[in-house]
């Protein structure tokens, strides 16, 4: 369930950030770009959540 609200979020998050930096630029909005920043993020996420940010259990 974390993985599906990781890219749930992330999708969110990246279509507000394409659409602001599209209209910033006066170009055109498209999906795919949110899209594969959605990827990234929730690629980035993954990674740190699992592997680097991991609690140390005594």
């Amino acid at each position: 369930m974390r993985y599906i609200m990781t890219i749930f979020w992330s999708f969110l998050l990246s279509a507000a950030v394409s659409y602001v930096l599209s209209s910033m630029g006066g170009e055109p909005f498209l999906i795919e770009n949110a899209i594969i920043l959605t990827v990234i993020f929730s690629i980035v996420v993954f990674v740190l959540g699992e592997g680097i940010l991991k609690e140390k259990t005594e």
